[in-house]
């Protein structure tokens, strides 16, 4: 009888390192954005140049997926490897998942700062549980998962009241990254369907390069000119595009090969990085005290709800 050889992503101390590894890109992405807005001198209300920015970002990013993939397997046959149908839904995805995604969450962030846009974005892994429920008839919400939820939107509360009682929640700012973690759960569902019958590589390198060249035409027509800045700018903008191609490239390929709770629960990484980097890198004083009740709550909050269930859907 012929047996399949598992693949080396299904092994405990592989999705550890690389799950690990890529909320960490994702979490640096916080603070670089806003550097990168310093770097290119993107005006606090300038939306066109906002996603000029995003849309090159993630062109430069799905052309870097694509070239490995050409190397690894040619060029040829990753084109002749898709379907009318799979193009489609590929297609779909890049416009969900960058050009719509993208849209919310650079222009949210421009309007908070990198460490509660870290914090809230987090939601996902909530919007996560909640739709998995709505889409999977095996993946009910139990107790210790609606608990998790439930801590999980206090935090988003939690993040936005100041010392003195009043609440800082705008629609633009944070409203926006919230709208962004919603569509990133959306978009997690979609495309775990996907990379069931296409290449991870190459789904990551098709929906990156789409999106990201339909938002760049978008920014273009509202007037933005193409990006431009000195050598560290470019720098910073290859770093954010070569962290997409890694980390989507990675994640994808995990949650093909693993339960997505085995998977999502590493995302308590994220807010974790992207805060410390926030101080570090920005200057941001982290020391406040919505922050320091936030950040708890919100980790918390995705342990339970990843941990919660053995019978997440493969």
């Amino acid at each position: 009888m012929h047996t399949v050889k598992p693949s080396i992503l299904t092994k405990r101390w592989v999705v550890i390192l690389l799950a690990s590894l890529c909320a960490t890109l994702w979490g640096s992405a916080y603070p670089s954005i806003k550097l990168g807005y310093e770097l290119f001198g993107v005006g606090a209300d300038d939306t066109a140049a906002k996603l000029a920015f995003a849309g090159l970002r993630f062109t430069l990013a799905g052309l870097l997926v694509l070239v490995f993939r050409s190397l690894q397997r040619g060029p040829k046959m990753a084109i002749r490897s898709l379907t009318a149908r799979s193009s489609l839904q590929i297609l779909l995805l890049g416009l969900l998942q960058t050009t719509i995604h993208y849209y919310f969450f650079y222009v949210g962030v421009s309007y908070t700062t990198g460490a509660k846009s870290s914090i809230l974005n987090s939601s996902s892994v909530f919007f996560s549980a909640v739709l998995a429920h709505l889409v999977y008839s095996n993946d009910h919400i139990s107790l210790r998962k609606g608990l998790g939820i439930l801590l999980g939107f206090v935090s988003v509360i939690l993040v936005n009241i100041e010392p003195n009682l009043s609440l800082t929640f705008r629609l633009q700012g944070e409203g926006f990254v919230v709208i962004a973690a919603f569509l990133t759960s959306l978009c997690a569902l979609y495309s775990k369907r996907i990379s069931a019958k296409v290449d991870p590589v190459l789904l990551t390198a098709l929906q990156l390069f789409s999106g990201g060249f339909i938002l760049l035409m978008i920014a273009l027509g509202m007037g933005a000119s193409m990006p431009r800045s000195g050598f560290w700018g470019y720098a910073l903008l290859l770093y954010m595009a070569a962290l997409s191609a890694t980390a989507f490239t990675l994640w994808t390929a995990l949650l093909k090969h693993n339960k997505v709770s085995s998977i999502t629960v590493f995302n308590f990484l994220i807010p974790v990085v992207g805060t410390l980097l926030s101080a570090l890198v920005l200057g941001e004083s982290i020391l406040r005290l919505q922050y320091l009740l936030a950040l708890p709550v919100v980790v918390l909050g995705i342990v339970l709800v990843t941990y919660s269930s053995s019978k997440e859907p493969v």
